[in-house]
C-alpha cells in the first residue's frame, strides 16, 4: 500500500516543479534539496507582490483587481504549504516579518474592484538576499533537567484550572491545563475530548495542544498572554479601526475553520477567545475552551442537552438543537466587544452595528448562515468609518 505521506509530499513537488522560479531565489534555497524549489518560488512571488504594494501605497494607494486575487490566493497557498508540511512532521519557519505582512494585507485586501491600501499603512520589508522560509535542524540536544518548573495560576473554569510554567529544556513558557479533582466523569470526559478535538485540528487560529498526561489529568498547551476581554479592555483608547478588524477577521477564521470540520463550539466568550502577542506588536487570536463543543460524527455531543455556555442564545430551546445559527448569536457579541470595547451591543446606525444586529436578530432566518457570508460583510469595512476609533 502506497505511504499517504510520500505521495503527499510527491504531488507538491510535482506542483512547483512545473512553476519557473529565477536563479535569484533558488540560490537563496541550495541547501535544502527536498523543497528548495517551493520555497524559492514562494518567496519570489512574495517579494513581487510586496514591491508593488509598496509602490501603490506611494502613490494611487489602490492595488489592481487581479492581483488583489493573485495575492489572497498566494497568502493561502503559503498557509497550505506550511500546513500540508506541518502535519507530516515536517516544521517550516516563516519570517517573522513576512508572516506579519501576510496578516496585515490579508486584512484589507479583497477579490472584486481592486484593494484600497490603508491610511496606516507601513511598508513592506522586502527581504532579497537571505531564505525567508527555513526548516530547523532536525535534532536537538536537551538539557533533560531534573528541576520541577514551577505553576503559576493563570485561570480557572468550572471543571479545569490552567497554568503557566518555564520549561527547561525549551526556556519557553507554556500552558498547562488541569482537570480539577472534584469534577464528575462526564466533565472528565469532556476535559479528555477536549484535548482530543484540539489536538486533531491545525490551524494558526486555534491553540495548539501538545501533551496529555492520564495520570494527572492535565495536557500541555501553548500560551497566550491575555484573553480578548483583557487584551481589549487594556487598549480600548488606542487600538485601531484597521488592528480591531484585523482581530476580528482572525476570530472568524478560526470560526469558520472549526465549522468546516463539522465542529460547533457552544461556548464562544470574551474569556475562551486567547490573544498570542509579539515584541513588535503583532497579535494573534487564539480559539481556546472546546470543553462544550458540538461534534457532528459523535453521538456524545448530540445527546447533551442542559444549557451551558457563557454568551447563550436567547432562541435556544435545547442544548442538544445548537446549530449554526446559534453560534452566530455569540459571535454577534464578541464582535461588539472587538470594535466598540464595550459589552453592551452596539445599537448605531454604522456598518459594524448593522453586522452585530443581523447576527443576533431575534428571528434567525434574518441571521447569517454561515460564518464565511459574515466574513466577507466584515472583510468590506472601511479602514476608518465614522465614529470609530482612527
Amino acid at each position: 500500500m502506497a505511504d499517504p505521506t510520500a505521495l503527499m509530499l510527491e504531488d507538491l513537488s510535482q506542483t512547483y516543479a512545473e512553476k519557473h522560479t529565477s536563479n535569484a531565489f533558488l540560490r537563496l534555497y541550495i541547501d535544502d534539496t527536498q523543497f528548495g524549489h517551493i520555497f524559492a518560488s514562494i518567496h519570489e512571488r512574495l517579494n513581487g507582490h510586496f514591491e508593488s504594494i509598496n509602490e501603490r501605497a506611494e502613490t494611487t494607494r489602490h492595488y489592481w483587481a487581479e492581483s488583489s486575487r493573485e495575492m489572497i490566493a498566494l497568502c493561502q497557498e503559503t498557509e497550505d504549504v506550511l500546513q500540508s508540511l506541518k502535519h507530516v512532521g515536517i516544521e517550516v519557519r516563516l519570517a517573522e516579518k513576512y508572516t506579519a505582512a501576510i496578516e496585515s494585507c490579508q486584512s484589507w485586501l479583497v477579490r472584486s474592484g481592486g484593494s484600497t491600501v490603508p491610511d496606516n499603512f507601513e511598508k513592506i520589508p522586502v527581504i532579497k538576499y537571505e531564505p525567508v522560509l527555513s526548516r530547523p535542524d532536525i535534532s536537538i540536544q536537551l538539557k533533560k533537567s531534573t528541576t520541577r518548573p514551577q505553576l503559576q495560576l493563570i485561570g480557572e473554569g468550572s471543571y479545569a484550572q490552567v497554568f503557566s510554567f518555564v520549561d527547561p529544556d525549551y526556556d519557553l513558557k507554556f500552558a498547562v491545563k488541569r482537570a480539577k479533582k472534584s469534577v464528575g466523569e462526564r466533565d472528565l470526559h469532556r476535559f479528555q475530548q477536549e484535548f482530543e478535538i484540539l489536538k486533531r485540528l491545525s490551524f494558526p487560529y486555534i491553540v495548539e495542544v501538545y501533551q496529555y498526561d492520564t495520570t494527572r489529568h492535565e495536557y500541555k498547551m501553548e500560551y497566550c498572554e491575555s484573553t480578548l476581554r483583557k487584551y481589549v479592555k487594556g487598549r480600548n483608547n488606542t487600538l485601531r479601526f484597521s488592528s480591531r478588524k484585523r482581530i476580528a477577521l482572525q476570530f472568524l477564521y478560526g470560526i469558520n475553520y472549526i465549522h468546516t470540520k463539522g465542529l460547533l463550539h457552544r461556548d464562544i466568550s470574551l474569556q475562551n477567545v486567547l490573544v498570542k502577542t509579539f515584541d513588535d506588536g503583532a497579535v494573534l487570536v487564539k480559539l481556546s475552551d472546546f470543553g462544550l463543543a458540538k461534534d457532528k460524527t459523535s453521538e456524545y455531543t448530540q445527546t447533551k442537552t442542559e444549557m451551558r455556555g457563557t454568551i447563550r442564545d436567547p432562541l435556544l430551546v435545547s442544548f442538544k438543537q445548537y446549530d449554526t445559527c446559534n453560534e452566530i448569536y455569540s459571535i454577534g457579541h464578541v464582535l461588539s466587544y472587538i470594535f466598540s470595547g464595550k459589552e453592551a451591543l452596539m445599537s448605531q446606525a454604522d456598518p459594524v452595528s448593522q453586522i452585530v444586529r443581523k447576527c443576533t436578530a431575534h428571528d434567525v432566518a434574518e441571521r447569517y448562515q454561515t460564518v464565511r457570508d459574515l466574513i466577507g460583510d466584515v472583510d468590506k469595512l472601511e479602514a476608518i468609518p465614522k465614529g470609530a476609533p482612527a
